[in-house]
């Protein structure tokens, strides 16, 4: 007896000689590199928070100049992902991922040797760009080369990847700077990237497989320019908008934002009506799974984002922890989150939908005790008494992302595989920012007065998402055994 594949003769993706021996076109050693490739980007978003103060004091830096070391990085990614999923769906994903992983390295060593804070912001920008072409090809080659139990376990392993790089981000962050290495303060958290993302490189060519899409089509420049302004427009208010106190201009460019998103979906359907392939296609935006799974994403990254931040401040300035023991007691989560992501492919297997309605239970119960614990024993509050909720938290997160990514992705045709991996790390970078600017903003309003009931009512709001989300798992699509790849046939 043997097994093949149905549905992959026909379109069986180019694969790099030393990938070809390992059935599926992917091997596991690959796999680790592409997430590796992945995780250097996400955890770049988190890992200045906790570096700004001794950035400021050494580039004499003004608030609204730090402001835009974060937003300048997290608009340009948010912006250019889509396109870096088209770029690589038609030139290859492997080349595509080579050469922006090369380029971040290089924006990574500017940001370290940047003398002032201008040239800091131009190599944070660069560096979102590069991160935003080198991302999508991570998810749309694991769809491509990837069947059946492999694609999910490799897609919830890049949800963990997501979650441990938030924490690591913050927790490296607080260890480097605190570590004053050589008297270069903040530099090292942007220079340790240069020596692992060498190596990523260097492995990476030898063995991750080249993809391209088998329907290539052109580069939409009206829809990618309508799209980048569009977000743009959205993100710069809601980022520096709190730090400025949200100046007229800043709610001029919100109005602007729906003009422009009202005018790149009519041009992107005009486009589509041309029998043209837009940036955004709406018919693709319109299946069941991206239509359903998008918004869902875009609600628990809007949670997940305003949580990270809101709970580094309260550990810092409430309970008066430094950079470093804020990340250290945020590790419970990490650990059952990298735990949760392992095991979700087999129960999300089992047990369908369910499995993600039990994840969203077990993390609104994690938050109702974090909550519990932080207002009964203010302001005598031990890491160690956080553990518990956190851990819980971290467990039904795991579950929640690993069901959601896969749903996402499971009715996308293999060849728009790159555009719909764009699509939903944007709208999950999107959710991260306007989570941080929204309850973020909230929480920043209600500290003065209280710090832990500042953080209960942001929570409350995300108890409430969670909660929705437990339900609404029932309108996604049914998963099975083939909703991450063909069905295996047995030929005698």
């Amino acid at each position: 007896m043997t097994t093949t594949t149905s549905s992959r003769h026909a379109q069986a993706p180019t694969l790099s000689p030393r990938a070809t021996a390992h059935a599926g076109g992917l091997h596991p050693v690959g796999v680790c590199i592409l997430l590796a490739g992945a995780f250097l980007p996400i955890m770049d978003f988190f890992i200045t928070n906790v570096a700004l103060p001794s950035i400021g004091a050494s580039l004499y830096a003004s608030a609204s100049s730090l402001e835009l070391v974060i937003a300048g990085y997290g608009v340009a990614y948010a912006t250019l992902l889509v396109l870096g999923g088209r770029l690589g769906d038609r030139f290859g994903r492997r080349r595509i991922f080579l050469g922006a992983l090369a380029g971040f390295v290089l924006a990574s060593l500017a940001c370290g040797a940047a003398p002032t804070v201008g040239a800091l912001i131009a190599a944070r920008i660069v560096q979102g760009a590069t991160a935003a072409l080198l991302v999508p090809q991570v998810l749309a080659t694991f769809h491509h080369v990837l069947d059946a139990e492999r694609k999910s376990r490799a897609v919830a392993l890049y949800g963990a990847t997501s979650g441990i790089a938030a924490v690591v981000g913050q927790l490296a962050g607080g260890l480097l700077v605190s570590a004053d290495v050589a008297g270069t303060s903040w530099r090292p958290i942007f220079l340790v990237n240069v020596p692992i993302g060498a190596v990523v490189l260097l492995v990476a060519a030898r063995i991750v497989p080249d993809t391209r899409s088998h329907h290539p089509v052109g580069v939409d420049l009206p829809g990618t320019v309508l799209f980048a302004a569009t977000l743009t427009a959205l993100l710069v208010p809601l980022t520096e908008g709190h730090s400025l106190g949200w100046p007229w201009w800043t709610w001029l460019l919100l109005a602007v934002a729906l003009v422009l998103g009202a005018a790149t979906y009519a041009v992107e359907k005009r486009v589509e009506r041309r029998g043209e392939v837009p940036l955004l296609p709406p018919s693709l935006l319109r299946l069941p799974s991206m239509s359903r799974g998008l918004v869902m994403v875009f609600a628990f990254s809007i949670g997940f984002g305003a949580f990270m931040f809101v709970f580094a401040l309260t550990v810092q300035s409430g309970l008066h922890a430094d950079a470093l023991h804020s990340g250290l007691a945020i590790l419970p989560m990490a650990l059952l989150f990298l735990a949760g992501s392992l095991l979700a492919p087999r129960v999300i297997t089992r047990f369908g939908r369910a499995a993600l309605s039990a994840g969203a239970v077990v993390q609104l119960a994690g938050l109702v005790s974090l909550v519990a614990v932080l207002l009964g024993n203010w302001p005598h509050v031990s890491l160690w008494a956080m553990a518990v909720p956190l851990a819980l938290v971290g467990a039904g997160q795991s579950m929640l992302f690993a069901g959601l990514f896969r749903s996402v992705l499971a009715d996308v045709p293999t060849h728009l595989a790159g555009i719909g991996s764009g699509v939903l790390i944007t709208l999950q970078q999107s959710g991260l920012a306007l989570g941080v600017a929204t309850l973020g903003t909230l929480y920043l309003a209600l500290a003065p007065h209280n710090i832990a009931h500042a953080f209960a009512g942001v929570e409350y709001v995300q108890m409430g998402i969670v909660a929705l989300l437990a339900p609404a798992a029932a309108v996604l699509p049914r998963f099975n055994r083939t909703a991450s790849g063909p069905t295996p046939v047995v030929e005698a």
